[in-house]
């Protein structure tokens, strides 16, 4: 027979389980925080007395009067010192490159220049960024000449190349700009005339500036007569007056001053030679050989002092505004012989030689002919 497995106990008659008891605060924890708490403490006071023993940090900053301002220049800033007796840091001097690029803005109204001592028409045309005749066109008083200028004169100074014109009843633009080898939309379009582009027109008596404009100056060379060595030897032209024989040809032309810059004007329009660096009293030489047709003191239309050399085959060199005049007319020189000393006579401002090339009687460049 099988037997019978005992049953189970029910759940109620198991023994009830015990209630859990509340837990103390672990001695380990709180020992441990304590114990963290006097390390942090330990260090933070070890930290500010070992501050309180080191010698105070210094900055020194350099004493400026004024505040250095840039005019478009580097400007140098020194960097303040840092540094102390006992510690810190090295002192380390720095200079801080302050640059300010200022943009160009163009310039729409005439500037007015006051001449110095010393200034040339064509350094004042160099600063303003125009051409030397540009500053004659607009400015009658001058006469074309740019040997006129005197210290204390004003100079109206146009903003681009050209010339100013004031507009007369029945006046177009197409026949002004005509007038002035000018262009009609360089006319209309330029900013400082304020020409209402929609409807274009301008009032009787009013001025305006033709960009690009020009006229024709006076022709200084006409006043000084090219002279010659005779009628049959190659040398002449429309205004060319016959004073010597016959005589050697030169074979080129150099440089008749011992410094070969500029100490006023160059060769253009209104000026028909260069103006050469030569103090007062150095020596003139002359540029080939030739004949001296030309020896002769006095105002001469501006040119002062001068002597002119008929070098043959067409060529004429003109040397002005000399202080002395050590050759006579019709005497042969050689190439390189002194024939004065530079000076300051005629219509000059300041010491310098006033050196031009003819050929037939009409001027070139000299710069294209000396070596």
């Amino acid at each position: 027979m099988f037997k019978r497995k005992p049953k189970a106990e029910s759940a109620e008659n198991e023994p009830p389980a015990s209630p859990p008891q509340k837990r103390g605060v672990d001695r380990f924890t709180v020992t441990s925080w304590a114990l963290t708490l006097v390390v942090v403490f330990g260090l933070l006071g070890g930290a500010l007395y070992y501050k309180s023993t080191l010698p105070p940090v210094i900055v020194t900053v350099p004493a400026r009067e004024e505040t250095p301002v840039s005019d478009g220049n580097p400007v140098s800033v020194d960097v303040p010192v840092v540094g102390g007796d006992g510690g810190g840091f090295s002192s380390i001097l720095r200079k801080l490159q302050l640059k300010t690029i200022i943009p160009e803005r163009p310039r729409y109204e005439s500037a007015l220049y006051r001449v110095s001592r010393g200034d040339a028409m064509y350094a004042i045309a160099e600063k303003y960024k125009i051409k030397s005749e540009t500053i004659l066109y607009v400015n009658d008083h001058l006469e074309d000449n740019p040997h006129s200028l005197r210290p204390g004169m004003e100079l109206v100074i146009p903003p681009v190349d050209g010339l100013y014109y004031e507009w007369k009843e029945g006046d177009t633009f197409e026949t002004v700009a005509d007038k002035f080898y000018a262009e009609t939309e360089d006319i209309i379009n330029f900013p400082g005339n304020k020409i209402d582009l929609t409807n274009p027109s301008v009032e009787p008596g009013t001025v305006v500036m033709i960009p690009g404009g020009s006229r024709d100056l006076r022709n200084w060379a006409a006043d000084l007569p090219t002279t010659v060595r005779g009628a049959n030897t190659g040398t002449g032209g429309g205004n060319a007056v016959n004073a010597c024989g016959g005589g050697p040809v030169a074979s080129g032309l150099g440089w008749p001053a011992d410094d070969h810059s500029l100490s006023g004007n160059a060769y253009g329009p209104g000026h028909l030679g260069i103006d050469i660096s030569a103090p007062e009293g150095s020596n003139v030489y002359a540029a080939g050989t030739g004949i001296v047709t030309m020896a002769q003191g006095g105002w001469n239309y501006g040119y002062g002092n001068v002597v002119q050399i008929d070098h043959g085959n067409n060529y004429v060199t003109v040397y002005a505004h000399l202080s002395q005049i050590l050759v006579t007319t019709c005497q042969t020189v050689g190439q390189g012989a002194v024939i004065g000393l530079s000076g300051n006579t005629g219509n000059s401002f300041g010491a310098h030689l006033h050196f031009e090339i003819r050929v037939g009687g009409s001027n070139i460049n000299p710069y294209d002919i000396v070596q």
